[in-house]
């Protein structure tokens, strides 16, 4: 009798367990992830509960003539000095660059001239107005990330750089990129690969060193420029406009 009694309550516990199994593993479905987990790696929690922002360069204020402004508060993760990953970056560059031919070496820089700095700017307009662009199409430029992913392929940002603003205007005779991103590789090395894609394209260059290290380029009706400079947290931080004239 004991052995009946005991199987039974054997039975009754096994099915609770395999209903609270169920019932848990339908949980567990309903969930995309751990809380444990998010728990172990805020990070993690952080990227999955923060709210979707989908033009973060505008999200964090709000300010006069925000549309062309730049600013350095945004939500994106920051990247550090590291390096490893600025020699895993350095050689992704080279290896896409050796794809297409050998890499160019930068021309000798010239005297300063009319050179400026866009080290201070963080307006977009006044970046376009800096460097002699269409100061007729500042007032139609907007600000969106999505304007770094429709540079012309002259002046896409180097691998594993990080946008951290970008503007543009595509209508009428108003086409203007304008791009500031963050690399680990040194100016130099940043300069010298958007100098051989764009002279592969027919870009000739003027190469200057001051205020700050720069490229001035030109192929029929479109120019572009590529600033560089030491920027935060150890990184290099770029700047690139390219319009048609």
């Amino acid at each position: 009798m004991r052995v009946m009694i005991l199987r039974a309550y054997l039975c009754s516990a096994t099915l609770l367990g395999l209903t609270a199994l169920a019932a848990c593993s339908d949980e567990q479905a309903d969930q995309p992830y751990s809380s444990a987990a998010l728990a172990k790696d805020p990070v993690l929690a952080r990227a999955l509960n923060d709210p979707l922002m989908t033009d973060p360069d505008l999200a964090s204020r709000n300010q006069s003539n925000a549309v062309i402004a730049f600013h350095d508060s945004h939500p994106l993760p920051p990247i550090g000095a590291d390096e490893i990953a600025a020699s895993r970056a350095r050689e992704a560059a080279r290896l896409e660059l050796l794809s297409g031919g050998q890499v160019a070496s930068l021309p000798l820089p010239q005297d300063n001239g009319d050179s400026v700095s866009l080290a201070g700017l963080n307006n977009a307009g006044d970046m376009v107005t800096a460097v002699g662009g269409r100061a007729d199409c500042v007032e139609s430029m907007d600000a969106g990330l999505l304007w770094s992913t429709q540079m012309p392929a002259t002046s896409a940002i180097m691998p594993h750089g990080m946008v951290q603003q970008a503007a543009g205007v595509d209508t009428g005779q108003c086409v203007i990129r304008a791009v500031r991103y963050h690399t680990q590789v040194s100016v130099e090395d940043a300069l010298e690969y958007h100098f051989t894609k764009a002279s592969r394209e027919g870009f000739s260059f003027e190469h200057f060193q001051g205020p700050e290290a720069q490229l001035r380029g030109e192929w029929r009706n479109e120019k572009m420029v590529v600033h560089g400079r030491a920027g935060p947290r150890g990184l290099t931080e770029i700047d690139v406009i390219h319009w048609i004239r």
